[in-house]
């Protein structure tokens, strides 16, 4: 049976293409780096401008079959790497300086259309939600985690208000049999939840984002990607990133807001402090949206948004209050069986 796509089952055709590629504010090229290459949307726009120069990565090994028909096309302007964002520093010289930094947080078409990653809720495969690079598999969470933890991944990352009924028709399956098909844990969560024939969105979507989130420790690589981006992007240069679920879009509003020129004072009586952690312009806090153009023709992309950061002159110095703001969800993804 075919199922509607969800909010989770994002195509990787480069959302809001026009508005990151106009963001980069440049005509005459400069250097980028793509974080995030999947089909390599990106990166072709920005490498059709004169004296472009670009880096890509991707954490999917499978992403490098696409860069190389690229990188046959332009051998002098374009390098990828198989690498995960939140190791920037490795691809990186020290003294690199990027022009414009794209992260694109959306799942992509490439792995979701693989019913052999388990991504899908159409797919009968194993579950393993693996996006590359990651050590453990889904199918290995809900097998061998504790009904405690597996109930906190669900109900933290998925914002599942059902996670304990969930969970506890999981770990009543997987006591009978071992759960390995994205068949089988379907029929778990839609046996778990209460029928709600209002809701557009699939049942099954918020376990599964979590599910995809811990595996890929997703928010663990946003961190440590958007510090590592603002320590490689020049002065005057742009870290733009498209986020698709709150979790994410929180997170990089916090980070663009907190450590800008215009971060708000607890009451406008005070001294104005004097912060040694901004890194940005004055950040204007509206993120861009989908015109209803592109939803219409893409409609996973109705729940992106688009947020840009302007880097200013100021030293980059990592910012231990970052991480201890969103210490829940790192702690989280460093659970283990």
């Amino acid at each position: 049976m075919n199922l509607p796509k969800s909010s989770l089952e994002f195509s990787h055709f480069p959302v809001m293409l026009k508005e990151v590629i106009k963001n980069c504010s440049t005509f005459s090229g400069g250097n980028f780096i793509d974080c995030t290459f999947g089909g390599g949307g990106y990166s072709k726009e920005l490498l059709k401008l004169p004296n472009s120069h670009v880096i890509a990565l991707d954490r999917d090994n499978g992403a490098a079959l696409r860069a190389n028909i690229i990188k046959k096309k332009y051998p002098e302007r374009f390098n990828f790497f198989n690498e995960k964002f939140s190791n920037l520093e490795k691809v990186l010289n020290k003294k690199y300086k990027a022009d414009a930094i794209i992260f694109d947080l959306g799942l992509s078409s490439f792995q979701l259309l693989d019913f052999s990653r388990g991504f899908s809720f159409r797919s009968n495969s194993r579950i393993d939600m693996n996006m590359g690079l990651s050590s453990v598999s889904a199918e290995n969470i809900i097998n061998n985690f504790s009904e405690i933890d597996l109930k906190h991944i669900i109900k933290v990352f998925g914002d599942e208000n059902e996670a304990s009924k969930i969970v506890r028709n999981i770990v009543k399956e997987r006591n009978i049999k071992k759960i390995t098909t994205v068949t089988q844990l379907v029929e778990i969560i839609k046996k778990s939840k209460k029928k709600n024939y209002k809701k557009k969105i699939n049942v099954c979507t918020k376990t599964f984002q979590a599910l995809r989130i811990f595996v890929n420790k997703e928010t663990t690589e946003l961190i440590e990607g958007i510090t590592k981006a603002t320590k490689f992007v020049k002065s005057g240069g742009k870290i733009i990133i498209v986020s698709f679920h709150s979790i994410e879009d929180k997170i990089v509003k916090f980070y663009f807001t907190n450590y800008s020129n215009n971060k708000s004072r607890p009451s406008r009586y005070l001294p104005e402090e004097k912060n040694k952690f901004i890194f940005f312009e004055n950040y204007k806090n509206k993120p861009i949206k989908p015109s209803s153009q592109e939803i219409i023709t893409n409609p996973p992309s109705r729940s992106a948004k688009l947020r840009v950061a302007i880097r200013n002159k100021n030293e980059f110095k990592d910012v231990e209050e970052f991480k201890l703001k969103f210490k829940k969800y790192l702690n989280l993804e460093e659970i283990n069986v």
